[in-house]
């Protein structure tokens, strides 16, 4: 069931995007050579103490942390670990769910990891203005499958594949609620968007195929080819007038 929020409701889920923002913000600052993702866990996990939200995804179906941090080839669910040490020239996905007053936000970045080289640096850019795209189609009367065909058309126009085991979400009083946001699909397919629906869209990108593996902890999913990949995500709520993103800071 597809549920479409209360004005009051979108204001709870902005606070929540907010602070969630703010964290991955932060989180991106700590970023560089020599650190470990487990540094990255350790940090989030004592700002969120002290901000005084919940981690959304510890504990979610038996995830062990509060942050999903996937290194170069990673795509998505990447445990953060004492053993992975950053290095120059990596690229670092960062994602981040926070539960506030029971209302969730969601939210993820890529980060250069010192000087990374051009192609990396390429590869972030269009992974962001994917997800500004499949934004831009984000508004009542549109539908999923706009979205979904503005991020594909623009990502493999660009030479790169789309994710496709793995996709946006709505949001809310949960962490995956419906409709699943695909960064695939056809103009003029899908649900219909209303006036208040709340979606997570998230373009996952890769360097090589799309296709995926997951690996033997059960959580981390990389690119079979071994291919980088880099993925963006923005919170929205859908308006008569467009999208009205939650975790923009």
């Amino acid at each position: 069931m597809i549920v479409c929020r209360s004005k009051t409701e979108i204001e709870k889920l902005r606070r929540s995007g907010h602070i969630v923002r703010q964290l991955l913000e932060e989180t991106r600052q700590q970023v560089r050579p020599g650190i470990t993702t487990l540094d990255l866990e350790t940090f989030v996990e004592r700002r969120m103490r002290e901000l005084d939200v919940k981690a959304a995804f510890k504990g979610y179906r038996g995830y062990p942390c509060c942050l999903c941090a996937s290194v170069n080839d990673e795509i998505i669910h990447g445990i953060p670990s004492g053993r992975r040490r950053l290095q120059a020239g990596d690229i670092v996905s960062l994602d981040l769910g926070v539960i506030l007053d029971g209302y969730y936000g969601d939210s993820a970045l890529t980060v250069p990891v010192g000087e990374i080289s051009e192609p990396l640096g390429r590869l972030l850019h269009v992974t962001q203005e994917c997800l500004e795209l499949g934004i831009l189609q984000a508004k009542a009367g549109k539908r999923v499958g706009d979205i979904s065909a503005a991020v594909q058309a623009h990502a493999e126009g660009s030479g790169y594949s789309v994710v496709r085991e793995f996709v946006g979400h709505g949001v809310g009083r949960a962490l995956h609620e419906e409709p699943q946001v695909p960064n695939y699909g056809q103009p003029g397919r899908g649900p219909l968007l209303k006036e208040g629906m709340v979606i997570a869209i998230e373009p996952m990108l890769n360097t090589g195929g799309p296709a995926v593996r997951v690996l033997k902890d059960h959580w981390t999913a990389v690119t079979a080819d071994g291919g980088y990949s880099a993925h963006f995500e923005h919170m929205v709520a859908i308006t008569s007038n467009g999208a009205d993103v939650l975790t923009r800071m």
